[in-house]
């Protein structure tokens, strides 16, 4: 048996899955979970309003309602689960709940620094609520891609060794 047959059937033992808060992950990042997901035997669960066409066999159809696809996503998500979200408020939420949590650029929440990240949200919140604005998000580049697949990859076979 090789490496990646063991890691399989590690992963398929601990019956953990991919949970993608769809709603706001990039083709690509989606297209590489799909990739994964197949290669270790583990389901892939995608989450996403009505407003969005999502292709997924395991796809989970929610309203357009403020934190609709967030409050399924941590209903679903379980410990040892791989959460990928680019909303920092989700991400704490999973690792809450004993799972991990990457964003479609490849970083890996911890719990060490999830608490900076959720005050800094916070401020920038607040910001723009005095009228501040802040910049948007960057355009997505092949190195994103790159970052993304190298930490799920690393995620999976992290929780397929413990």
């Amino acid at each position: 048996m090789i490496i990646k047959d063991i890691l399989k059937y590690n992963l398929m033992v601990k019956n953990m899955k991919i949970i993608v808060d769809a709603d706001a992950t990039p083709k690509t990042a989606l297209a590489i979970c799909r990739q994964a997901a197949g290669e270790f035997s583990v389901p892939l669960i995608t989450v996403a309003s009505f407003n969005h066409r999502i292709e997924s066999d395991r796809h989970v159809v929610v309203g357009n309602a403020p934190q609709e696809a967030d409050l399924q996503v941590v209903n679903l998500t379980g410990r040892g689960d791989i959460v990928v979200t680019q909303d920092w408020g989700l991400a704490a939420m999973a690792l809450g709940r004993g799972a991990s949590a990457v964003s479609p650029v490849g970083r890996i929440y911890r719990e060490e620094t999830i608490g900076f990240l959720l005050e800094e949200r916070e401020l920038k919140a607040k910001f723009r609520r005095g009228g501040g604005r802040t910049r948007g998000p960057k355009k997505r580049t092949a190195e994103d891609d790159e970052n993304f697949k190298r930490s799920l990859y690393n995620l999976l076979q992290k929780c397929a060794k413990s």
